[in-house]
């Protein structure tokens, strides 16, 4: 079963007054936008606006997976706790939406959560974005929107004035003046209409009796199966991922502790899984089995190479990662190619899916060494057509608790 997230907001300049609604869906288990939608609703109040944003954006998650679970997050405390069923209803206006809203999915698939407002940054600007378009004697046009590019500048540092300036409901400031105040911050992120990206689902592998242990475990070992905790943990994952179901293909690394992670999963998704020799883990060569401390005593000068730099290999005639990063990279493109607008599932190891990550981010190699990677932990890259990557998830292990 397929799970969303909706977050809505609606927004009224008078109060009575100007009012438009903005609502988001989004793949709960990547973050990915997959639907918007905003409106100019003419003279209304805030909660009316309000309540139109969840009915719409309860509707859009309808059409894409009428058997979906929806998680619905808004800022409006009164939305929240009238359609959890906490508080009446009283408004004769609000009533008719919110049992049209309630209608939409069986209450027992749809779940309301309170957030702050600036977590509710992407339906607040497509809300006023509609309400500019209103002012302008237009309807919000889908094309133009940006406001999922001027919501994630914001939250990488960008507007924090803006976010005080450019709330739903507050008409000092237009959406226009908010696209123009974070332009600079925003470079890489891709427009409204680069189409759906390739998303990998990246998924180290679980436990192998090396694992606690800390001990490298590379391509060049003895090649461990999955203990019981790890099958375990892949039985916990391939759960999550069918409830979320948004997988469309697994593909797994060569090593027996990945295509063992994958086949659980496999059964899980009712999907089959096919290898890819290049997103194997790196070849640790004479300290395959050893934990840092004991390379430490060993080799301590490969060591200190090693780690200050990525083009040096371990000892024995292992790896080095800048040749694992090349590998990598030539994956990715092939890959990308590949499940061009669709969700894939690779089941690799900690140097691969940190240089996924690494190679998205656009960081130096020294990057690696400042990533904790958990094992059967899911992280997400969306690639788009235009080459950029957006980092949707790292080191996610909540499906474990």
């Amino acid at each position: 079963m397929r799970e969303f997230i909706v977050e809505a907001d609606g927004g009224s300049r008078g109060n009575p007054g100007p009012a438009g609604y903005g609502s988001v869906v989004l793949d709960a288990a990547t973050g990915e936008t997959l639907a918007e939608a905003a409106e100019y609703i003419g003279v209304a109040t805030n909660n009316v606006a309000e309540y139109r944003g969840l009915l719409a954006g309860l509707r859009a998650a309808h059409d894409l997976d009428p058997s979906a679970t929806v998680h619905v997050r808004m800022d409006s405390k009164l939305v929240v706790e009238q359609m959890s069923g906490r508080w009446k209803i009283k408004h004769p206006d609000l009533k008719p939406l919110a049992m049209e809203a309630a209608r939409v999915f069986p209450a027992e698939r749809v779940t309301y959560e309170w957030i702050p407002r600036e977590r509710n940054k992407h339906a607040d600007r497509l809300a006023n974005e509609a309400m500019d378009a209103g002012g302008r004697g237009e309807q919000w046009s889908a094309a133009e929107s940006t406001a999922e590019l001027d919501s994630a500048a914001e939250s990488l540092g960008g507007g924090a004035a803006v976010a005080d300036e450019a709330g739903a409901g507050d008409a000092g400031k237009s959406a226009a003046d908010a696209r123009a105040a974070t332009a600079v911050a925003s470079p890489g992120w891709a427009p409204a209409d680069m189409g759906a990206p390739a998303t990998f689902v990246l998924l180290r592998h679980g436990e192998t009796p090396l694992t606690p242990q800390k001990r490298f475990s590379g391509s060049g070992g003895t090649n461990p199966a999955l203990s019981e905790v790890g099958r375990e943990q892949a039985e916990r994952v391939g759960a999550a991922l069918a409830r979320r179901g948004t997988v469309q293909a697994i593909v797994a690394s060569p090593l027996a502790r990945t295509r063992e992670t994958a086949a659980i999963v496999a059964r899980h998704l009712g999907l089959e899984v096919s290898v890819e020799d290049e997103i194997r883990e790196t070849d640790f060569g004479a300290w395959e089995g050893l934990t840092f401390g004991e390379v430490r005593e060993r080799y301590p000068d490969d060591l200190t190479r090693w780690l200050a730099d990525p083009t040096v290999a371990p000892s024995g005639g292992g790896e080095s990662f800048a040749a694992t990063a090349t590998r990598i990279a030539a994956a990715r493109d092939k890959l990308v190619a590949a499940y061009a607008g669709r969700t894939v599932l690779l089941v690799s190891h900690v140097t691969p899916i940190k240089t996924f990550i690494q190679l998205a981010l656009g960081a130096p190699p020294e990057a690696l060494f400042r990533m904790e990677l958990s094992a059967a932990s899911l992280s997400a890259v969306a690639y788009y057509a235009d080459g950029n990557a957006s980092v949707r998830l790292f080191n996610d292990t909540s499906h474990l608790r």
